[in-house]
Protein backbone atom coordinates (compact mmCIF):
# COMPACT_ATOMS: atom_id res chain seq x y z
CA UNK A 1 0.00 0.00 0.00
CA UNK A 2 0.59 3.59 -0.87
CA UNK A 3 0.31 5.69 1.86
CA UNK A 4 0.72 9.62 1.71
CA UNK A 5 0.44 11.90 4.14
CA UNK A 6 0.36 15.71 4.64
CA UNK A 7 3.57 16.95 6.18
CA UNK A 8 3.69 20.81 5.67
CA UNK A 9 2.98 21.61 1.95
CA UNK A 10 4.70 18.44 0.94
CA UNK A 11 3.76 14.99 0.15
CA UNK A 12 5.45 12.60 2.26
CA UNK A 13 5.27 8.78 2.00
CA UNK A 14 4.65 6.58 5.16
CA UNK A 15 7.16 5.75 6.36
CA UNK A 16 10.07 7.49 4.75
CA UNK A 17 12.16 6.07 8.18
CA UNK A 18 12.39 4.07 10.92
CA UNK A 19 9.66 2.97 13.27
CA UNK A 20 9.73 2.39 17.02
CA UNK A 21 8.20 0.77 19.18
CA UNK A 22 7.71 1.20 22.77
CA UNK A 23 7.51 -1.77 24.78
CA UNK A 24 6.08 -0.72 28.64
CA UNK A 25 8.60 -3.93 30.53
CA UNK A 26 11.88 -5.21 30.29
CA UNK A 27 12.59 -7.61 27.06
CA UNK A 28 12.20 -11.34 27.54
CA UNK A 29 8.43 -11.44 28.47
CA UNK A 30 5.28 -11.93 26.36
CA UNK A 31 4.92 -7.84 26.19
CA UNK A 32 7.90 -8.07 24.91
CA UNK A 33 7.77 -10.77 22.19
CA UNK A 34 4.48 -9.46 20.53
CA UNK A 35 5.56 -6.62 20.30
CA UNK A 36 8.81 -8.01 18.44
CA UNK A 37 6.46 -10.19 15.99
CA UNK A 38 4.67 -7.27 15.03
CA UNK A 39 8.24 -5.12 14.45
CA UNK A 40 9.65 -7.95 12.14
CA UNK A 41 6.47 -8.17 10.32
CA UNK A 42 6.23 -4.36 9.13
CA UNK A 43 9.89 -4.11 8.43
CA UNK A 44 9.23 -6.91 6.16
CA UNK A 45 6.26 -4.97 4.63
CA UNK A 46 7.52 -1.56 4.75
CA UNK A 47 11.26 -1.82 3.74
CA UNK A 48 11.86 0.31 6.85
CA UNK A 49 13.28 -0.76 10.10
CA UNK A 50 10.63 -0.92 13.18
CA UNK A 51 12.39 -0.71 16.24
CA UNK A 52 11.38 -2.07 19.39
CA UNK A 53 12.73 0.11 22.27
CA UNK A 54 11.94 -1.02 26.41
CA UNK A 55 10.83 1.69 28.73
CA UNK A 56 10.11 -0.48 31.67
CA UNK A 57 9.29 0.88 35.24
CA UNK A 58 5.79 3.00 37.18
CA UNK A 59 3.56 -0.15 36.10
CA UNK A 60 3.97 0.90 32.49
CA UNK A 61 3.57 4.64 32.69
CA UNK A 62 6.96 5.86 31.85
CA UNK A 63 6.56 4.27 28.14
CA UNK A 64 2.80 5.83 27.99
CA UNK A 65 3.58 9.37 28.90
CA UNK A 66 6.69 8.71 26.55
CA UNK A 67 4.35 7.89 23.77
CA UNK A 68 2.06 10.24 24.66
CA UNK A 69 4.19 13.27 24.14
CA UNK A 70 5.67 12.01 20.93
CA UNK A 71 5.18 13.61 17.49
CA UNK A 72 1.86 12.76 16.39
CA UNK A 73 3.11 10.94 12.74
CA UNK A 74 3.05 7.18 13.37
CA UNK A 75 6.96 7.01 13.97
CA UNK A 76 6.60 6.39 17.61
CA UNK A 77 3.97 3.75 19.13
CA UNK A 78 3.45 2.20 22.16
CA UNK A 79 2.88 -1.48 23.01
CA UNK A 80 0.32 -0.63 25.32
CA UNK A 81 -1.52 -3.18 28.19
CA UNK A 82 -3.62 -3.82 30.71
CA UNK A 83 -1.25 -1.92 33.23
CA UNK A 84 -0.57 1.48 30.32
CA UNK A 85 -4.71 1.77 29.96
CA UNK A 86 -6.32 0.29 32.92
CA UNK A 87 -4.88 0.04 35.85
CA UNK A 88 -2.29 2.63 36.03
CA UNK A 89 -4.12 5.83 35.28
CA UNK A 90 -7.01 4.56 37.70
CA UNK A 91 -4.40 4.08 40.45
CA UNK A 92 -1.55 6.15 39.89
CA UNK A 93 -3.34 9.32 38.80
CA UNK A 94 -1.13 9.63 35.89
CA UNK A 95 0.13 12.57 33.58
CA UNK A 96 -1.57 10.91 30.36
CA UNK A 97 -5.48 10.06 29.60
CA UNK A 98 -5.63 6.73 28.52
CA UNK A 99 -8.23 7.93 26.09
CA UNK A 100 -7.85 11.10 24.91
CA UNK A 101 -3.79 10.91 24.67
CA UNK A 102 -3.89 8.36 22.37
CA UNK A 103 -4.90 7.08 18.65
CA UNK A 104 -5.74 2.90 19.35
CA UNK A 105 -4.69 1.22 16.33
CA UNK A 106 -5.89 -2.35 17.16
CA UNK A 107 -5.77 -5.19 19.68
CA UNK A 108 -2.63 -8.31 19.73
CA UNK A 109 -3.96 -10.79 22.26
CA UNK A 110 -5.71 -11.77 25.39
CA UNK A 111 -4.15 -13.92 27.92
CA UNK A 112 -5.55 -14.64 31.46
CA UNK A 113 -4.52 -14.87 34.60
CA UNK A 114 -4.23 -18.14 36.06
CA UNK A 115 -4.66 -19.36 39.73
CA UNK A 116 -1.39 -21.54 40.66
CA UNK A 117 -0.63 -23.39 44.02
CA UNK A 118 2.48 -24.28 45.40
CA UNK A 119 2.80 -28.50 45.02
CA UNK A 120 3.03 -28.43 48.93
CA UNK A 121 -0.81 -27.15 49.05
CA UNK A 122 -3.58 -30.26 48.92
CA UNK A 123 -5.93 -28.37 46.91
CA UNK A 124 -7.04 -29.52 43.64
CA UNK A 125 -9.74 -26.97 43.08
CA UNK A 126 -11.09 -23.76 44.44
CA UNK A 127 -13.12 -25.07 46.72
CA UNK A 128 -10.62 -27.37 48.89
CA UNK A 129 -8.20 -24.37 48.95
CA UNK A 130 -10.64 -21.54 50.43
CA UNK A 131 -11.68 -24.89 52.50
CA UNK A 132 -7.36 -24.98 53.42
CA UNK A 133 -6.83 -21.46 53.81
CA UNK A 134 -9.38 -21.06 56.71
CA UNK A 135 -7.87 -23.93 58.39
CA UNK A 136 -4.93 -22.14 58.19
CA UNK A 137 -5.36 -18.62 59.17
CA UNK A 138 -2.84 -16.03 59.01
CA UNK A 139 -0.30 -18.61 57.63
CA UNK A 140 -1.32 -18.59 53.84
CA UNK A 141 0.08 -15.68 51.30
CA UNK A 142 0.15 -14.87 47.44
CA UNK A 143 2.79 -13.27 45.30
CA UNK A 144 2.25 -10.72 42.96
CA UNK A 145 4.28 -8.87 40.63
CA UNK A 146 4.38 -5.83 42.31
CA UNK A 147 1.81 -3.26 44.19
CA UNK A 148 -0.93 -2.19 41.59
CA UNK A 149 -0.13 -5.41 39.30
CA UNK A 150 -3.31 -7.75 36.84
CA UNK A 151 -1.55 -9.93 39.64
CA UNK A 152 -2.27 -8.46 42.89
CA UNK A 153 -6.01 -6.84 41.58
CA UNK A 154 -6.81 -10.94 40.99
CA UNK A 155 -5.52 -11.73 44.35
CA UNK A 156 -7.68 -9.16 46.06
CA UNK A 157 -10.63 -9.67 43.82
CA UNK A 158 -10.52 -13.47 44.97
CA UNK A 159 -10.24 -12.14 48.91
CA UNK A 160 -13.43 -10.56 48.09
CA UNK A 161 -15.08 -13.13 46.46
CA UNK A 162 -14.09 -16.00 49.01
CA UNK A 163 -13.94 -13.96 52.37
CA UNK A 164 -10.48 -15.15 52.79
CA UNK A 165 -7.50 -13.49 54.37
CA UNK A 166 -4.47 -14.28 52.20
CA UNK A 167 -1.24 -12.35 52.93
CA UNK A 168 -0.05 -10.09 49.75
CA UNK A 169 3.38 -10.31 49.30
CA UNK A 170 4.74 -8.24 46.23
CA UNK A 171 7.86 -8.69 44.28
CA UNK A 172 9.36 -6.82 41.60
CA UNK A 173 8.29 -8.82 38.37
CA UNK A 174 6.54 -11.74 38.29
CA UNK A 175 10.06 -14.30 37.92
CA UNK A 176 10.54 -13.95 41.40
CA UNK A 177 7.54 -14.14 42.28
CA UNK A 178 6.93 -17.08 40.67
CA UNK A 179 10.07 -18.40 42.08
CA UNK A 180 9.45 -17.92 45.67
CA UNK A 181 5.61 -19.54 44.93
CA UNK A 182 7.55 -22.36 43.49
CA UNK A 183 9.65 -22.77 46.44
CA UNK A 184 6.93 -22.47 49.48
CA UNK A 185 7.65 -19.32 50.46
CA UNK A 186 4.37 -17.86 49.23
CA UNK A 187 1.88 -20.56 48.90
CA UNK A 188 -0.07 -18.94 45.71
CA UNK A 189 -0.35 -16.56 42.58
CA UNK A 190 -2.04 -15.27 39.93
CA UNK A 191 0.28 -15.01 37.02
CA UNK A 192 -0.48 -14.83 33.29
CA UNK A 193 -0.94 -17.99 31.98
CA UNK A 194 1.96 -17.10 29.63
CA UNK A 195 4.23 -16.97 32.86
CA UNK A 196 2.72 -19.85 34.39
CA UNK A 197 2.15 -22.38 31.89
CA UNK A 198 6.22 -23.61 31.52
CA UNK A 199 6.16 -24.04 35.44
CA UNK A 200 2.61 -25.94 35.15
CA UNK A 201 4.16 -27.92 32.22
CA UNK A 202 6.98 -28.99 34.39
CA UNK A 203 4.57 -30.19 36.96
CA UNK A 204 6.06 -27.33 39.58
CA UNK A 205 3.26 -25.52 39.86
CA UNK A 206 -0.39 -26.76 40.13
CA UNK A 207 -3.16 -24.60 38.03
CA UNK A 208 -6.61 -24.64 40.06
CA UNK A 209 -8.58 -22.10 37.66
CA UNK A 210 -8.37 -19.25 34.96
CA UNK A 211 -9.58 -15.92 35.78
CA UNK A 212 -10.89 -15.10 32.81
CA UNK A 213 -14.02 -15.29 30.28
CA UNK A 214 -13.00 -18.71 28.88
CA UNK A 215 -10.56 -21.85 29.21
CA UNK A 216 -7.50 -21.60 27.54
CA UNK A 217 -6.07 -23.06 24.53
CA UNK A 218 -3.25 -24.27 26.06
CA UNK A 219 -4.61 -25.47 29.41
CA UNK A 220 -8.11 -26.36 28.17
CA UNK A 221 -8.43 -28.85 30.92
CA UNK A 222 -8.24 -26.16 33.64
CA UNK A 223 -11.52 -24.50 34.66
CA UNK A 224 -12.78 -21.13 34.99
CA UNK A 225 -13.00 -20.05 37.87
CA UNK A 226 -16.14 -18.41 37.39
CA UNK A 227 -17.31 -22.44 36.43
CA UNK A 228 -16.24 -22.68 40.14
CA UNK A 229 -18.68 -20.66 41.56
CA UNK A 230 -16.12 -17.51 41.66
CA UNK A 231 -17.58 -15.37 39.10
CA UNK A 232 -16.09 -11.53 40.18
CA UNK A 233 -11.90 -13.14 39.87
CA UNK A 234 -11.96 -12.27 36.33
CA UNK A 235 -8.16 -10.57 35.39
CA UNK A 236 -7.29 -10.59 31.91
CA UNK A 237 -4.37 -9.37 30.37
CA UNK A 238 -4.73 -7.52 26.83
CA UNK A 239 -2.13 -6.31 24.41
CA UNK A 240 -2.47 -3.45 21.91
CA UNK A 241 -0.84 -0.82 19.62
CA UNK A 242 -1.79 2.77 20.06
CA UNK A 243 -0.24 6.03 18.57
CA UNK A 244 -0.24 9.40 20.18
CA UNK A 245 -3.28 11.52 19.73
CA UNK A 246 -3.93 13.60 16.59
CA UNK A 247 -1.81 10.73 14.71
CA UNK A 248 -3.25 11.29 11.18
CA UNK A 249 -6.36 8.41 10.48
CA UNK A 250 -4.85 7.46 7.29
CA UNK A 251 -1.68 5.99 9.39
CA UNK A 252 -3.19 4.32 11.69
CA UNK A 253 -5.58 2.68 8.66
CA UNK A 254 -2.65 1.51 7.16
CA UNK A 255 -0.84 0.18 10.39
CA UNK A 256 -3.98 -1.20 11.79
CA UNK A 257 -4.97 -3.10 8.54
CA UNK A 258 -0.69 -4.12 8.47
CA UNK A 259 -0.90 -5.74 11.78
CA UNK A 260 -4.20 -7.78 11.84
CA UNK A 261 -2.67 -9.74 8.65
CA UNK A 262 0.70 -10.02 10.49
CA UNK A 263 -1.34 -11.66 13.41
CA UNK A 264 -3.40 -13.50 10.92
CA UNK A 265 -0.33 -15.39 10.02
CA UNK A 266 -0.36 -18.89 10.99
CA UNK A 267 3.34 -19.09 12.13
CA UNK A 268 2.78 -16.14 14.13
CA UNK A 269 -0.38 -16.89 16.17
CA UNK A 270 1.19 -20.57 16.62
CA UNK A 271 3.78 -18.33 18.32
CA UNK A 272 1.48 -16.25 20.54
CA UNK A 273 -0.78 -19.35 21.53
CA UNK A 274 2.50 -21.13 22.83
CA UNK A 275 3.12 -18.37 25.32
CA UNK A 276 -0.52 -18.97 26.98
CA UNK A 277 -2.49 -16.16 24.52
CA UNK A 278 -4.79 -16.03 22.13
CA UNK A 279 -4.49 -13.56 19.09
CA UNK A 280 -7.71 -10.80 19.37
CA UNK A 281 -7.59 -8.48 15.87
CA UNK A 282 -10.05 -5.72 15.42
CA UNK A 283 -10.75 -2.52 13.98
CA UNK A 284 -9.27 0.82 15.67
CA UNK A 285 -13.15 1.95 16.75
CA UNK A 286 -13.34 -1.52 18.26
CA UNK A 287 -10.08 -1.13 20.53
CA UNK A 288 -11.30 2.33 21.01
CA UNK A 289 -14.62 1.18 22.88
CA UNK A 290 -12.78 -1.69 24.88
CA UNK A 291 -10.20 0.39 26.82
CA UNK A 292 -13.06 3.26 27.34
CA UNK A 293 -14.84 -0.18 29.23
CA UNK A 294 -11.65 -1.06 30.74
CA UNK A 295 -10.52 2.28 32.14
CA UNK A 296 -14.32 2.71 33.67
CA UNK A 297 -13.88 -1.13 35.12
CA UNK A 298 -10.49 -0.76 36.95
CA UNK A 299 -11.87 3.11 38.77
CA UNK A 300 -14.82 0.63 39.95
CA UNK A 301 -12.25 -2.23 41.00
CA UNK A 302 -9.75 -0.06 42.42
CA UNK A 303 -13.01 1.41 44.38
CA UNK A 304 -14.18 -2.19 45.44
CA UNK A 305 -10.90 -3.66 46.64
CA UNK A 306 -9.25 -0.57 48.16
CA UNK A 307 -5.43 -1.01 46.16
CA UNK A 308 -3.36 1.56 46.23
CA UNK A 309 0.08 2.45 44.78
CA UNK A 310 2.09 1.85 47.87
Amino acid sequence: MVLFANVGTTQTKFPNRSITIVVPTPPGGGTDSFARYIAQGLTAKFGQAVIVENKAGGNGSIAAEYVARAAPDGYTILLGYTATHGISPALLKQKYDPIKDFEPIGMIAISPTLLVVNNAIPAKNTKELIAYIQSKPNMISYASAGNGSAPHFAGELFKLATGTDVLHIPYKGAAPAVMDTISGTTQLMFPSVYTAYPQVSAGKLRALGIAGEKRSKVMPQVPTLAEQGLLEVSVEQWYALFAPAKTPQAVIRMLNEEMNLILKDPAVEKKIEDQGAEVETGTPEQLKLFVAKEAERWKNVIAKTKITAN
